[in-house]
């Protein structure tokens, strides 16, 4: 079949005046064709008209493909099992042909952006070996699309708070912001609404007006319109992770930071320059930080339980013990968890990852405040006693030691048998009951009164007889005077 610039040129020699044979001779081509071309008029190529083997069965293919689920291996097999006798490729393109199950191509468009116009923002899923096991986190990126310069950060947790971090952290790096942010219809920034009627959540507005640019949401569906940040993520995912080990997600965002340094300071073949230079020239066109950027947290309040904690994301932190039962209020930040008293600083720990349940505790919120002993001095019959004979201070050394603080009543009674009974007898016992490691004061006061059996008091010996009873008997008679 001829060509369009064959069918042009034979129509153009032929309102020239030359004849078909001519023309044939002069463009190597058949006088049947040239005749053929003539008649018809038209350079337009003529489309093949041949009649399709599953025409017919056009509408039968629609009803199989929607009871099939759209798979068409199983519409081929049913044709098959009706008598049509096709093959599995002639099915497929048939139906892209009619589009059916395929939906139509459309045509993509460029973006061109001037020098701080805009960046894009976007999070990805990944599963990373981190501490030798396989973890699933969020890596978050936002890039400038005129200078095509990239920062990214990786987080377990994706939410407002953890998106304010990375987006404070990733203008620091920037140096500015863009007047607008582009992002997909993500629930984490944008409250309802999608497109051009999307409403960014209040503390997110209040986050971008701090760093004077507007979040942008693009249609849905409209990937393309984010692409600059969609196409980052498969490199991430391929050229940073690959080879890579990670002891803990601090490690991981040192060394992610590391090579976007490097990345961004790689030629291109689609840039006249490095990212890093071209940065260097948006860089009067961004967004000037501001003069205090002050540091992310989030707020919550917590009571202290009845064991001294706040808990907060399942993970309990340690509280001063005058704090139990009392509502603190908690900060927050990436890496630290301050608690509050009212205006005044209580605690601070290290930041534990959310969902870990662990438990920090603060050695001095545990520790119960000890009495400091104070020594008293000796009683003023514990100073006699001991000032008498070192027998009686070494029985009150022993009252010390077996009755502690309760000593001073055995002392005491220790102190009256002093009193009551002959100092030579008393010493003479206490000597002996101390020989023979015996300090109970009961015991010495019946040691002393053996001793002195017979002597003070009218008390039985074993060797003396009684005593006759000095009251006279009834029956007897009296002695006359």
């Amino acid at each position: 079949m001829l060509d369009l610039e064959t069918r042009t040129t034979i129509l153009k020699l032929y309102r020239e005046g030359h004849g078909a044979k001519t023309i044939a001779r002069a463009l190597k081509a058949s006088r049947n064709s040239v005749r053929r071309v003539i008649r018809s008029g038209r350079a337009e190529v003529p489309p093949l008209e041949r009649a399709e083997r599953l025409g017919p069965y056009l509408d039968r293919i629609r009803e199989l493909h929607e009871r099939c689920g759209g798979n068409l291996v199983r519409v081929w097999e049913e044709l098959r099992a009706e008598g049509v006798k096709v093959g599995y490729a002639s099915v497929t393109s048939f139906c892209r042909r009619h589009e059916i199950g395929h939906t139509p191509k459309k045509v993509v468009g460029h973006y061109h952006f001037e020098p701080g116009e805009e960046m894009q923002h976007d999070t990805s899923p990944h599963k990373v070996r981190i501490g030798g096991a396989r973890v699933k986190v969020q890596c978050a990126s936002l890039i400038l699309c005129f200078s095509r310069v990239l920062y990214a950060q990786v987080y377990r947790r994706w939410n407002r708070f953890t998106c304010r971090v990375f987006l404070t952290r990733a203008l620091k790096y920037l140096g500015g912001a863009a007047g607008r942010c582009m992002l997909d219809n993500s629930s984490v920034i944008i409250v309802r609404g999608n497109g051009k009627n999307a409403v960014p959540a209040a503390s997110m507005e209040a986050f971008s007006g701090r760093f004077g640019f507007d979040f942008v949401a693009h249609e849905l569906g409209d990937a393309n319109r984010s692409a600059h940040v969609e196409r980052r993520f498969n490199y991430i995912e391929r050229n940073f992770y690959a080879g890579r080990d990670f002891t803990d997600l601090d490690d991981l965002n040192a060394q992610l930071e590391q090579w976007c340094d490097r990345v961004n300071g790689t030629p291109r073949r689609s840039l006249p320059k490095t990212p890093f230079e071209l940065l260097a020239v948006e860089r009067s066109a961004l967004k000037p930080l501001p003069l205090h950027i002050p540091e992310v947290y989030e707020l919550h309040t917590r009571r202290v339980d009845v064991e001294g904690y706040v808990n907060l994301h399942t993970n309990r932190y340690s509280v001063p013990p005058h704090l139990l039962g009392r509502q603190v209020e908690i900060r927050e930040t990436i890496d630290r968890i301050r608690v509050f008293d009212g205006h005044k600083l209580v605690t601070e720990h290290t930041r534990s990852t959310p969902g870990a349940r662990l438990q920090r505790v603060h050695a001095e919120h545990r520790q119960q405040p000890r009495r400091r002993h104070v020594k008293q001095p000796p009683s003023p019959e514990e100073a006699l006693l001991r000032t008498v004979d070192p027998a009686l201070a070494t029985i009150c050394d022993h009252l010390r030691k077996r009755y502690g603080g309760q000593a001073l009543r055995a002392i005491k009674r220790m102190h009256r048998i002093y009193l009551d009974y002959p100092t030579e007898h008393v010493l003479e016992a206490a000597r002996h009951a101390v020989a023979y490691d015996l300090h109970d004061p009961g015991r010495i006061e019946q040691m002393v009164l053996r001793a002195l059996a017979g002597t003070f008091f009218r008390l039985p010996t074993g060797d003396a007889p009684p005593l006759p009873d000095p009251t006279p008997d009834k029956d007897e008679p009296e002695d006359d005077a």
